[in-house]
């Protein structure tokens, strides 16, 4: 039996969402329906973003409406447009085994007079955001006399935005005995106050610590200088071929300009902002889900009610300047209970932010070096490999092709044929990071300095009280810094936090572990093997990691010229290495600019 029966949805229903993907419910699911079922109390619910929190008032929507009836009896409200139309969708593909369903989507940025036509058709189910839809009741257009639920989504966001004073009047509206179910992310001052206005004793479930980020994200942050910023980024971005992902932005002209600076370097990416038409926003957002864009460059708003499956990465190119908006923001990735990586590229001054922000979400940040132009070029070059040994191949349609292919490769020996294929890929980044620069800053390795915690740190950047360990295995071995953390506790018993900074190469690592446990960790792994592979560990020198990458002049020229697509104050600009030399530059924005709330208010 579907588990969502137990929870009390009825069978038509159940088969919808069935044929969605739905085969058990989210925890906010299983705790939220029973409660909301009974249609008796108002309701708060906390829970991150990408946890089903649309199903979980959706699917008690549809048992509690009566549809015989064709008069408005559910108002939702939401931030955005994007989240407006994904939650109509969402209500709709759940109900379409239920007969004379009507919910209609409210929201700027579309034709108004189609939306007022399909109301005056008649309606049950009202997605809005607060500002068309107080325009469609300021034209008397909509009646909500009797509506018996309202639904606050992104409660935070909405109140962040500047909606209180819109949500005040549409609710003005709507009849006292209505219940209302409000939903977040965080729980700040604003929503606190607004449950308390506008709900009588709600039941609060909360899923996990208020205000916390999902458990199932790994968050880094890299220290760059700020010219270095955007050269930073293509480096991160090169370093992980495989990335989907969202990167986001403080201002629109920022994010269109990062965008624009990214096509010209060859990159699948495009941007998302408040200035662009809906159809722009649907044509951007059709090419993301259809995976033709490898990077979407968004600022918060705009982002907000993306639902996007398999999402990577998250990518923070300027920090958010509300410290919750980092929540929201990481929570585009890691969604339906999948992991997923949230970076943040900051600058020195920045790292009391990060620290801000740990005590806000409940988990420590990673701080990752930014990879030499040899670990990109090895990624690079292994990840094609993978590609190559996992394509499918039609055997039946390239049958006619191989006595050709043969005869092509027929002076040449299977390790020459290896290696050309691997050089169309690899001679590129080869090319490109030649002599590519280190781009770390070293606001937090300079002598004497104390560290982000109050530890010392030797001129290496590594703690004092740390020794720096080297072992053979990496990630070819499909080893993630979390995978080998976890290998290094299970094989030698001592506990994570006695475990420093890991940097994962490609067939070796790094990484740092308490002076007192040093012994503990060569002992634990003499005589272990890694499929078959010995495995060793050794004490690393300072430099270690530089001498054993074959550097080659990869991490040399520190002071020169080349920033991969960003420049220098004075400097020449420099396309990327795709093959675009003449442009890439743009300017630094890594200032406090913040987008006018009113502006906001008008777009949505």
């Amino acid at each position: 039996m579907n588990p969502f029966i137990q929870l009390g949805i009825r069978h038509d229903i159940v088969n919808a969402i069935s044929e969605l993907g739905f085969e058990n419910p989210t925890p906010i699911q299983e705790q939220s329906i029973p409660v909301l079922l009974t249609g008796s109390n108002d309701f708060v619910g906390l829970a991150q973003t990408g946890t089903g929190k649309t199903a979980a008032f959706g699917l008690p929507l549809l048992e509690l409406l009566d549809f015989e009836e064709n008069y408005p009896q559910a108002l939702v409200l939401c931030p955005t447009r994007e989240l407006c139309l994904q939650i109509t969708n969402d209500l709709k593909n759940y109900s379409k085994n239920v007969k004379n369903v009507h919910v209609v989507a409210v929201y700027g940025g579309a034709s108004i007079s189609d939306q007022l036509r399909q109301i005056k058709r008649g309606v049950q189910i009202v997605v809005a955001t607060p500002g068309r839809m107080l325009d469609i009741i300021n034209r008397k257009a909509i009646d909500f006399s009797q509506v018996k639920y309202v639904v606050l989504d992104e409660a935070d966001e909405m109140l962040n935005m500047g909606f209180q004073e819109d949500i005040d009047n549409i609710l003005s509206t709507t009849p006292d005995e209505k219940k209302t179910w409000l939903f977040s992310a965080t729980m700040p001052a604003e929503v606190r106050r607004i449950s308390k206005k506008y709900m009588d004793d709600p039941y609060e479930l909360t899923m996990g610590t208020k205000n916390t980020g999902n458990a199932n994200i790994e968050h880094e942050y890299y220290v760059v200088r700020a010219r270095d910023k955007y050269a930073a980024f293509k480096r991160i971005v090169d370093f992980n071929p495989e990335i989907f992902g969202i990167v986001f932005c403080r201002t629109k002209i920022e994010t269109q300009e990062i965008a624009e600076a990214l096509i010209k370097d060859g990159y699948n990416a495009d941007s998302l902002h408040g200035d662009l038409s809906q159809q722009q926003r649907d044509k951007v957002m059709k090419r993301y889900r259809e995976r033709s864009l490898q990077l979407l460059i968004a600022t918060d708003v705009a982002a907000r009610g993306i639902d996007v499956n398999d999402v990577t990465h998250v990518i923070n190119y300027s920090l958010p300047d509300e410290i919750e908006n980092y929540t929201h923001r990481s929570g585009r990735t890691a969604r339906a209970g999948k992991t997923g990586v949230s970076i943040s590229i900051v600058n020195g001054k920045e790292i009391g932010k990060i620290r801000q922000i740990e005590r806000v979400i409940g988990k420590k940040f990673v701080k990752a070096e930014i990879p030499t132009g040899f670990d990109v070029c090895e990624k690079q070059l292994f990840a094609l490999v993978h590609k190559v040994h996992n394509v499918e191949v039609n055997e039946q349609q390239i049958e006619q092709y191989i006595p050709r292919i043969m005869d092509e490769f027929k002076d040449l020996s299977k390790e020459d044929v290896i290696k050309r294929f691997a050089s169309l890929e690899f001679n590129r980044f080869l090319d490109y990071y030649k002599n590519a620069p280190d781009l770390n800053a070293s606001f937090e390795d300079r002598p004497g300095r104390e560290g982000a915690q109050g530890d010392r740190f030797n001129r290496t950047g590594m703690r004092s009280d740390f020794t720096r360990l080297f072992i053979n295995l990496g990630s070819v071995d499909d080893f993630t810094r979390g995978d080998l953390l976890g290998y290094i506790c299970n094989t030698t018993k001592i506990v994570g936090r006695t475990v420093g900074k890991i940097d994962v190469k490609g067939v070796y690592s790094f990484f740092e572990v308490a002076n007192d446990d040093v012994n503990k960790v060569m002992e634990g792994f003499k005589g272990v093997d890694y499929n078959g592979r010995e495995v060793r560990i050794e004490i690393s020198g300072e430099g270690t990691s530089e001498r054993r990458s074959g550097g080659s002049g990869y991490k040399g020229n520190r002071g020169g010229d080349r920033r991969e697509g960003g420049f220098r104050s004075g400097g020449n600009r420099e396309g990327g290495y795709r093959g675009n030399k003449g442009g890439g530059g743009f300017r630094d924005f890594s200032g406090k600019s913040r987008e006018d709330r009113a502006e906001r208010k008008r777009r949505y």
